[in-house]
C-alpha cells in the first residue's frame, strides 16, 4: 500500500521463505483510513515511520481479481539502509515457529525492483511509475 521512493529508487521487502519481493502492504483495520493503514503497515514491516500527512494518494489499483490496492507515495530525501530495517509483523510457520513476514530488504532502481516482484505488483508499479517520477 505504500511506495517509498527517493525519486530514482524504491524500497522492497522479501517474503520470508519465498523468492518474491513486495512493497509494505496489508489490510486496513475496521474503521482505519487507508493512509493510516499504509503508514502502520510500513512501521510494522520495516520499522520506518511515515507521517500520514506526508503520504500522497496514488489511487486504487486492481491488484488481483476481486482485490484492489489503495496506494500511497512516501517520498524521502534519502533511502534507508536496508540492513537497519526490522520486520515486527510475524506469522506462524508450518513447523510452529514464529517468523517475520519479511526477512530481507532492498533499495533498488525501478527496473530492478519491478523485476523482483510478482507480475500483478509489477503491473501496478508500472502504472504508477510515471506519476511518482520513477526513472
Amino acid at each position: 500500500m505504500l511506495v517509498t521512493v527517493d525519486g530514482t529508487q524504491l524500497l522492497l521487502g522479501r517474503f520470508t521463505g519465498l523468492a518474491l519481493w513486495d512493497i509494505p502492504k496489508g489490510l486496513a483495520e475496521p474503521g482505519e483510513a487507508f493512509d493510516a493503514a499504509a503508514a502502520r503497515e510500513l512501521e510494522e514491516e520495516t520499522g520506518l515511520i511515515a507521517p500520514v500527512g506526508r503520504l500522497r494518494p496514488l489511487g486504487l489499483h486492481r491488484y488481483r481479481p476481486g482485490k484492489e490496492l489503495a496506494l500511497f507515495l512516501w517520498r524521502v530525501e534519502a533511502m534507508p539502509d536496508p540492513a537497519s530495517l526490522v520486520c515486527r509483523s510475524r506469522f506462524r510457520a508450518r513447523d510452529g515457529r514464529w517468523l517475520p513476514e519479511l526477512d530481507a530488504f532492498a533499495v533498488l532502481d525501478w527496473d530492478a525492483a519491478i523485476a523482483r516482484v510478482g507480475r500483478n505488483l509489477a503491473r501496478v508499479l508500472g502504472e504508477v511509475r510515471g506519476a511518482v517520477g520513477g526513472s
